[in-house]
Formats: structure tokens, C-alpha cells, sequence
């Protein structure tokens, strides 16, 4: 995410390093370097020009602390900088009607059906709603599969009409059956075309008016650069909407859309995408996101993730077994799946501070756990439960039946053997405070 981005930023931040003042003439030269990364990142020109005009205006205006360097003073500029421009504040959802209506809006590849489905997982899993999908693409067959598909995948009903060329009646009598049917929130996912034309533009303002929905939004895809910000102008202008969502954030985006569609429409982004899978939408934190634009990482998400995945209850009986020495694969086995559950590997790892930078260019693979999985899943219960039962005949048995060499299964019973000694070791004060840390942060609001 923005890989391309905060290299070139933190090439331009670095002119100021080792510098003992800030003077008009090396600001000059760094910010020289930033607006050529924004632009290079597909930021509008004029957005580039003022960005940098406004942070050239606060360095020149502050006063350089002794305890901090010119440096770490700019960087601090173009973070604070840089959340502004992408809106300053996370902005919410309007969930306030009953039922809630929300309108989908973009063009067709934007992902915009597939976010519905995120969407309306995250609104049944994170605000306890009931939420209804609405087939509202009515010209291509394919789109109102694909919402069922995505319906039965996170278990949210669809509600569709076969042979029904009305988008509008559609939408309408949707709304009618979630009233009846006590559904509190009505996702209407409707029809998206090639370009902006009228005839799109028509059917959407119609659909808008009949059902007067509490949120509009619109998704875009963030690969698509200067072009999506100038789509979201179009759809603005007819359509007044509420919040933009970015889809395909994982993808080799250069990041222009991110950064400059809330100064060109003036309306908050809202939530994000970033992979493929239902669980993949984060709400849009400006601030979160300069920071790992910057190259800080994200430390905050990182923890609500591992939050969202922490049972209290599995700890204290994994507690239990590491006191005993019982801690075996199968429990193994289920810290994997807590932690794939949190996204994927690349995103994760880019959340902690440095470590995207140190790995920009190693390939993290998001089946990374997929060798280790193998090899367990061909272990016996016994072997699970007791490594130490595992002699050479049964590494060679292990190491076949994964599909994997001797030499990793080897591997794998050293770093479990590793682990389990200093997971032992933290049974004393330092296992326990983590435990009652971790319970603390459950309970806390972001």
C-alpha cells in the first residue's frame, strides 16, 4: 500500500537530515522532492502546489526546538499535513433511519458489489445490525449472482426480483420487505457502466429520490488514480453524496485517489478495502493512513485486529496448558488461524512501524502459514498433542504426506521447541500483565 509513495517521500524527508537549522533554501529543496512524489503518486498538480506551499509556510513560521531535529520536524508538517488534505478526522456511517438505507454508487469493476457484501459483514459482525442486500443492477444478470454468492458467503439474505427491469420499483418494494421482515439496514447495490453517461446518471438521481436513503455512497477503485477522483466529481455533482469508499487499497496503487478526493469533492472517505476477502474493510482513519504513508506504521489497527480475533476465554485455557506443558500443535494450529483471520500478511506487516520499509522488497505470500499447516495436519493426534512422540520414521512419514522436505518439518519442531521454552518462561509476571493488558484493551473504544 503507497509502497512507491513513501520511498519517494522518505528520500525527499531525508535532504533535511544531519541539517542543524531549517532555512528557506533546504525546505525549498525537500518540498521540491515531495511535490514531485505526489504528483508521481497521480495527486493533481494543483493539490501537489498547495500542499507544499502550506507546509513550506508552518516550517519557515515554527520555532525549532533544541530537542528536535529539522528533520523529524518536517516529517511532523507533512503528516499533519497530509491528514488534512485526506479529510483530518474519521468520518462515520449514518445509521440512524429504520431501517438504515444505503445507496451504492460507481462504476461497473470499481468492486463496488463485492463492498456491499464487506459492507453488510461488517455491519452484522461490528454493529450488531441486520442488515438486507438489494439486486439493483438490473442490466447485467451476472451482478445479481454475484450478490447472492457474496449473500450466502456471509450469510446476509438478498433480496432480488427475476425479469423486474425497474430499479426503482425494485428498490422500493426492497425497502417494504425489510420493514416486514425486521431488517435494520437496506443495502442497495445498483447498476454500474464502462464511463459516466446520462442515461447512468438518470437512473441513479431516480433510484435516490424514490428511496431518500440516510447514506449515499460512492466506491471507487484506488488504482485507477486521477481518473477516480475526477468520477467522483461527476457522480458529486448529480447525486450530492454522503462518503466515497476506496476498493483494491492492497493492489499497486500510487495512491492519488487516497490523497486527494476529499479536496476535490469536499466529502469524507469512508471506509477502505484491502483484499479480497469479506472481513477485508477497515473504517478510514486520515491520520492512521499518513502515518503509514510516512513509513510509521499503524500500530492502533494492528491492535484492534488482534482485539477482534482475542477470546478471553481460549486464553486463559491456553494459559493453563503452557503452565502445565501441554501446549501442543493443535493449539499452534489455532494461534495461525487468529492471525490469518486478521487480514493479509503484507497489510499486517506494513502496520508495524519500520518494517514495511526493511521489507519492501521480500515477497510476503499471503498462504505464508501454508507449509507450516500442511505439516501439522499430517501429524496424528498423538503427534500433535506430544511432540516429542515425532522420531525420524515419523518426520519422514510427516514430511511426505505435507509434501514438504524432512529439513523443514525439522525446522518447524525447532521453532515450536523454541517457542513453548519462552512461552513457559513468560508464565511469571510478564505472561500474566500481558494477559490482563490484553483483556483491558478489549474493553476499550477506538
Amino acid at each position: 500500500m503507497f509502497d512507491n509513495l513513501s520511498e519517494k517521500l522518505d528520500k525527499a524527508l531525508h535532504i533535511l537530515k544531519g541539517h542543524g537549522k531549517i532555512t528557506e533554501v533546504n525546505v525549498a529543496d525537500t518540498l521540491k522532492e515531495v511535490r514531485r512524489a505526489l504528483l508521481d503518486a497521480d495527486v493533481n498538480f494543483k493539490i501537489a502546489k498547495d500542499f507544499t506551499t502550506k507546509v513550506k509556510e508552518k516550517a519557515m513560521g515554527e520555532n525549532v526546538l533544541t530537542t528536535l531535529q529539522p528533520g523529524q520536524l518536517m516529517v511532523k508538517l507533512v503528516k499533519d499535513e497530509l491528514t488534512e488534505l485526506m479529510g483530518g478526522d474519521a468520518a462515520g456511517i449514518n445509521l440512524s433511519g429504520n431501517p438504515s438505507i444505503i445507496l451504492m454508487s460507481g462504476l461497473q469493476g470499481s468492486g463496488k458489489t463485492t463492498f456491499s457484501g464487506k459492507l453488510a459483514n461488517f455491519l452484522k459482525t461490528k454493529k450488531n445490525k441486520k442488515p438486507l442486500l438489494v439486486a439493483c443492477d438490473i442490466y447485467r444478470p451476472a451482478a445479481i449472482n454475484q450478490l447472492h454468492v457474496v449473500g450466502d458467503q456471509i450469510g446476509v439474505e438478498v433480496y432480488s426480483e427475476e425479469g423486474n427491469k425497474n430499479a426503482v420499483e425494485i428498490a422500493q418494494n426492497a425497502i417494504k420487505y425489510a420493514k416486514a421482515n425486521g431488517f435494520n439496514v437496506v443495502i442497495v447495490d445498483t447498476a454500474g457502466r464502462l464511463a459516466v453517461d446520462e442515461e447512468m446518471m438518470n437512473e441513479i438521481a431516480n433510484v435516490h429520490k424514490a428511496i431518500e436513503p440516510h447514506e449515499t455512497l460512492f466506491v471507487v477503485d484506488a488504482m485507477t488514480g486521477q481518473d477516480a477522483v475526477n468520477t467522483a466529481k461527476a457522480f458529486n455533482d448529480r447525486l450530492d453524496f454522503d462518503g466515497v469508499i476506496l476498493t483494491k487499497l492492497d493492489g499497486d496503487t500510487r495512491g492519488g485517489a487516497a490523497i486527494s478526493i476529499k479536496s476535490v469533492v469536499n466529502k469524507p472517505i469512508k471506509f477502505i478495502g484491502t483484499g479480497e476477502k469479506m472481513e477485508a474493510i477497515d473504517v478510514f482513519y486520515p491520520n492512521r493512513m499518513a502515518d503509514r504513508i510516512l513509513g510509521m506504521g499503524d500500530v492502533v489497527s494492528l491492535v484492534e485486529r488482534a482485539q477482534e480475533q482475542y477470546d478471553e476465554e481460549e486464553a486463559r485455557k491456553l494459559q493453563k496448558k503452557i503452565a502445565k506443558n501441554e501446549f501442543g500443535f493443535d493449539d499452534f494450529l489455532s494461534q495461525i488461524q487468529q492471525v490469518k483471520k486478521m487480514g493479509n500478511m503484507k497489510d499486517l506487516v506494513g502496520m508495524i512501524p519500520g518494517a514495511g520499509k526493511a521489507l519492501k522488497d521480500v515477497e510476503i505470500e499471503d498462504d505464508a502459514f501454508k507449509h507450516i499447516e500442511a505439516i501439522i495436519h499430517s501429524m496424528t493426534p498423538a503427534e500433535r498433542s506430544k511432540p516429542a512422540l515425532i522420531d525420524v520414521k515419523r518426520k519422514n512419514r510427516i514430511s511426505k504426506g505435507s509434501g514438504t522436505s524432512v529439513q523443514q518439518v525439522n525446522q518447524l519442531l525447532k521453532q515450536f521447541d523454541q517457542m513453548s521454552k519462552m512461552m513457559k518462561m513468560m508464565q511469571g509476571g510478564a505472561g500474566k500483565n500481558l494477559m490482563r493488558m490484553m483483556g483491558g484493551m478489549k474493553g476499550m473504544k477506538p
